[in-house]
């Protein structure tokens, strides 16, 4: 099919824009440190806050000397944080991981209004991260495109949430940790690789691909 113009670069700046391997990785380091350091410290939510709190530390540092923005590391180190507060606060490990099951609920929730809005949260990460800003809305080709593929992304927060939630409630530490390793990279490059499949399959033969919204027929005529 001669959809899209980025068929060589479309796929690799897909997954760099919304973070790809690197972030999905990181994100499981702090949890599956938590886990091990439950475990090691007789299961203890400070053993595990410690060891999460560690790596968390670690990984941060390792991404602001590789030159990487800082305002992106700093919010990872924060959800660790903020998850190590509320473990500690309830004095239940399988809180560490109520943030996750919120940020997930709440993040299917914000790209299935954003798509019903016409404001699809995918083409706004992609369009700012190709310096677009609003243009990519004038091509409803485009529009169409980032809107069925978002649906992929609104399913992968739901399947996260759907396991999750059982594993909370029944204080599933190990297995919430399993989980979390198992949903993350994985299911992240299966969303990354479905979602790109869908916006290739939703543009028209000829259309710029991406980094070129076409301007309306309308327009275009003129």
């Amino acid at each position: 099919m001669a959809a899209a113009g980025p068929d060589r670069t479309g796929d690799e700046s897909l997954a760099d824009l919304l973070g790809g391997r690197r972030g999905a990785v990181d994100a499981t380091l702090p949890p599956l440190a938590f886990g091990v350091g439950w475990l090691l410290a007789g299961r203890t939510v400070w053993g595990g806050v410690v060891a999460a709190l560690l790596v968390g530390a670690a990984v941060a540092g390792w991404r602001l000397r590789r030159g990487h923005r800082p305002r992106s590391v700093l919010i990872g180190l924060l959800a660790v944080c903020v998850a190590a507060a509320i473990a500690l606060r309830t004095g239940r490990a399988s809180d560490f991981f109520l943030l996750q099951v919120l940020a997930n609920a709440g993040s299917a929730l914000a790209f299935a209004v954003s798509i019903v809005v016409r404001w699809p949260l995918l083409g706004v990460v992609v369009g700012t991260g190709l310096g677009q800003r609003g243009r990519w809305r004038r091509d409803p080709d485009l529009l169409r495109a980032y809107g069925r593929a978002s649906w992929v992304w609104v399913a992968q927060y739901l399947l996260r949430v759907v396991v999750f939630v059982p594993l909370y409630l029944t204080d599933q530490v190990v297995a919430l940790v399993a989980a979390r390793v198992a949903l993350t990279w994985p299911l992240v490059a299966a969303a990354i690789a479905l979602s790109w499949w869908v916006i290739r399959r939703t543009l028209p033969p000829g259309h710029p691909g991406l980094r070129h919204p076409a301007p309306p027929a309308h327009l275009q005529a003129t």
